[in-house]
């Protein structure tokens, strides 16, 4: 009976695992267009993206402010453009790989302020 325990507790421990990395990895790849018309649901969730920089703003505030473009969403709107703020950084025309918090209405003060930005992001250059 003692084994049988023991076995039970190893497996509820295995899936348990298993159940914990399905939901570390949720950070789903997202295009850039589905980040703007998703952002409500994704509003403090943590998302993925790729795309290629387009412009980087280093040391602004303690951090580097990188944006990212993929081809989706639309320039007269704004749904093209990821700003994402991070400890890394980019060069302009790196392709890149972002992984961040979905922050919505963020306003930093002095002229900085996002209806939609990805904070405390990894930015990872794809070789």
């Amino acid at each position: 009976m003692r084994f049988s325990s023991i076995a039970l507790a190893a497996v509820i421990a295995t899936f348990g695992l298993v159940s914990f990395n399905a939901t570390a990895a949720d950070a789903a790849v997202k295009t850039v267009a589905a980040v703007y018309k998703e952002k409500v649901a994704l509003t403090g969730k943590n998302i993925s993206a790729t795309g290629k920089v387009v412009k980087v703003n280093n040391g602004i505030m303690g951090r580097n402010f990188v944006h990212v473009q993929d081809g989706t969403g639309d320039a007269k709107d704004g749904s093209n453009n990821l700003v994402v703020t991070s400890k890394q950084t980019a060069a302009v025309g790196d392709k890149v790989t972002i992984s961040g918090l979905v922050v919505v209405n963020r306003d930093f003060g002095s002229g900085y302020s996002y209806p939609l930005i990805i904070e405390e992001a990894t930015v990872t250059v794809k070789k």
